[in-house]
C-alpha cells in the first residue's frame, strides 16, 4: 500500500462536494487515510491504494473538476504529514528552504516536526536558534520522547552547565540524539570534549545544536552542513540576537567560566 498527499482549494463551495470526492475514492478503492482543512482555504486527504493507477485514474477525474483547483498531489512529505495533522503548513523561508519558523504557541508542531526528523535513517544535523527561555531545549527533549529516542546532552546550560568530555557504554549509539549548547562548546577550552564533539559529528546519527551560528563560529563547520535550521520565537517579530552574549563577558565567566547562563533557566 503507498501513499499521496491530495490537496485542493474549493473553488465553487457548494452542499455535497466533499461526499462526491470520497464517492470516487471508493469507487476507486483508494482509501482517506486522513482529511483536514489546511490553512483556512484548502482541504489535504492522505490517501492510500495498492496500486497507482487507482490513483491514476483519480488525479485525472479530480482535474476536470471545475468545482476544486488542485494543489497538490505528490508523495507524503513530512511537512504535509504535519500540515494534514495540525491543520496549517510550517512556515519555512522562501530563500531557504531548509530553514523552518515557529513562535512559542507552536510549541505542539514544532516537536512533532522534529520527532518526524528523528524518526528518519541516517544523520541528521539540525541547528536551533531562538532567544533564552523560548524552549528549545524542551522541545528537543519532547521530540526525542516522542520518537522513541534516548537523549544524551553533550554540553548544555539547561540545568546546570554540562560539558561531555566522554562517553560511557551504550551512550556511543547511532540510535541517540546528540543535543549540544552551541555557545558551550565553542567556548570550552576543554580539548577532550572538543575531540568528544568531532567524533559525535561523523556519526550515522540525529545531532541537534542550539545556537548553530556561535557553534561554527572559529570552527571547520559551516551553516551549509547542516540539514535542517529551526528558529523559534516568542513572537513573529521577535529579533534573535547574540549581542547580549558578545557585549557582556562577564556573563560568561560567572562560576566556573559559564555560570551565567543558570539565569537563562535553560
Amino acid at each position: 500500500m503507498k501513499e499521496w498527499y491530495f490537496e485542493y482549494e474549493i473553488q465553487i463551495n457548494r452542499p455535497g462536494l466533499l461526499g462526491d470526492i470520497a464517492s470516487l475514492l471508493g469507487m476507486l478503492r483508494v482509501n482517506i487515510v486522513t482529511i483536514n482543512g489546511v490553512d483556512q482555504v484548502r482541504r489535504g486527504m492522505l490517501l492510500r491504494a495498492e496500486k497507482e493507477e487507482q490513483i491514476e485514474r483519480f488525479r485525472n477525474i479530480v482535474s476536470t473538476m471545475e468545482m476544486i483547483k488542485v494543489t497538490k498531489f505528490r508523495q507524503p512529505t513530512t511537512r504535509d504529514r504535519l500540515a494534514i495533522r495540525h491543520g496549517r503548513y510550517i512556515q519555512r523561508e522562501a530563500d531557504e528552504k531548509k530553514t523552518f519558523r515557529f513562535v512559542r504557541d507552536e510549541l505542539g508542531i514544532l516537536v512533532d516536526f522534529m520527532a518526524e526528523i528523528f524518526k528518519k535513517e541516517g544523520r541528521k544535523l539540525i541547528g536551533i536558534r531562538g532567544m533564552p527561555r523560548v524552549g528549545k531545549t524542551e522541545s528537543i527533549v519532547a521530540a526525542s520522547v516522542c520518537a522513541n529516542k534516548r537523549w544524551l546532552f553533550l554540553s548544555s546550560t539547561m540545568i546546570k552547565q554540562t560539558i561531555r568530555n566522554r562517553l560511557l557504554g551504550d551512550e556511543f549509539n547511532s540510535n541517540n540524539v546528540f543535543i549540544l549548547d552551541g555557545i558551550v562548546t565553542r567556548r570550552s577550552s576543554d580539548e577532550r570534549h572538543q575531540q568528544l564533539v568531532r567524533e559525535i559529528m561523523q556519526l550515522p546519527t540525529i545531532i541537534v545544536i542550539e545556537h548553530p551560528d556561535m557553534f561554527v563560529q572559529h570552527s571547520e563547520y559551516t551553516i551549509e552542513d547542516f540539514d535542517y535550521i529551526i528558529e523559534l520565537r516568542h513572537h513573529p517579530d521577535e529579533e534573535i540576537t547574540y549581542e547580549v552574549l558578545e557585549r557582556n563577558n562577564s556573563f560568561l565567566q560567572d562560576s566556573g567560566g559559564f555560570g551565567g547562563f543558570g539565569g537563562f533557566n535553560f
